[in-house]
């Protein structure tokens, strides 16, 4: 079996998912392909934007956290002056979002 190696040209977190957060509505839920100065660049990406009468941003985390992202985009590029944090899922199903997350 070949050892897994990690891309050099690409971000840390590459091939982990992640959870974005925006200072706007949207939340975004996906596998990082890589992030540089302009973006956040996602891949299989679950979204929700929050609204009245939709879940929190918060309850919503904590469902996907438990059950798994549902992909409504194959791709995504997240403008980094819209992050406001981004968390591994696998962090955030242990401990649960962070209080960031409204």
């Amino acid at each position: 079996m070949k050892p897994i190696r990690p891309h050099p040209d690409h971000h840390d977190l590459h091939g982990i998912t992640v959870a974005v957060d925006t200072v706007g509505a949207e939340l975004y839920v996906g596998r990082c392909h890589d992030i540089d100065e302009r973006a956040v660049y996602l891949v299989d990406v679950a979204v929700h934007v929050a609204a009245p009468g939709a879940p929190s941003k918060r309850d919503w985390l904590t469902q996907v956290a438990r059950f798994g992202p549902f992909a409504q985009h194959a791709r995504l590029a997240v403008p980094r002056e819209q992050v406001k944090w981004l968390q591994r899922l696998g962090e955030i199903a242990a401990d649960g979002p962070p209080a960031e997350c409204q």
